[in-house]
């Protein structure tokens, strides 16, 4: 790493910064809450619906931390260029990308260059934050979104390989409902993989990993938190 560099930070949730997890994103950031400048992606959102009505809820979230409205943007990534969401991220400190279909998300991920994009970002001191979607796109492939049959492949997208900032998978919004299917699809891949409730985030940093939140923790295929 150069001096630049900074080891890149993500913070991974089923459901954005929820009162269980807000000590940890609170500690990640390098800046007091209120001159936080954030970059709301919204991009699986509005390819899942007209009518993403949790956005609110996660611009809410974020304002119960101390970020002013005023201080996060919305911005979709479809049919932006490479050179634009560069100029998005200029002056940003998270990045923070929302649930809702992750085969769209990813499709235009690729697109935009938001991909090539955000390394740097992170590499200099940029927070990733994942909500759902947002926390699958940065596996190594998106197939725990087809899992549960509720994300549909409805934009035809053939390529499920992902951001790869993390060498497992994580499974959102996991209930007792859904071991089964965990179960079973654990066996198809060597992959491991960490089930995350709506209470739970994952810090990453490099290669440490940290399961933080409340609720058992419910891991398959050998993964192991890294401290």
């Amino acid at each position: 790493m150069t001096e630049r560099q900074q080891i890149p930070t993500l913070l991974l949730t089923s459901t954005g910064i929820v009162p269980e997890v807000r000590k940890e994103f609170l500690s990640l950031l390098n800046k007091k809450p209120s001159d936080i400048h954030v970059l709301s992606i919204t991009t699986a959102a509005y390819g899942e619906t007209n009518n993403p009505w949790w956005l609110k809820k996660d611009v809410e979230l974020l304002n119960e931390c101390g970020i002013t409205k005023e201080h996060i943007e919305e911005y979709d990534l479809k049919d932006k260029t490479k050179k634009e969401v560069e100029k998005a991220l200029e002056g940003i400190d998270i990045v923070l990308v929302n649930g809702g279909n992750t085969f769209y998300l990813l499709h235009w991920a690729s697109q935009s260059g938001f991909d090539d994009v955000l390394k740097p970002f992170l590499n200099n001191g940029g927070l990733y934050v994942g909500i759902s979607a947002g926390t699958i796109l940065v596996n190594q492939t998106i197939e725990v979104a087809g899992w549960k049959n509720l994300d549909k492949n409805k934009i035809g997208l053939r390529d499920m390989t992902s951001l790869h900032f993390v060498n497992f998978l994580t499974f959102v919004h996991f209930t007792e409902k859904y071991r089964k299917i965990v179960n079973d699809e654990s066996k198809k891949t060597k992959l491991p993989i960490v089930a995350l409730t709506d209470t739970q985030a994952l810090i990453v940093k490099g290669k440490n990993v940290k399961l933080v939140g409340t609720g058992e923790k419910e891991f398959w295929n050998g993964f192991k938190e890294v401290q």
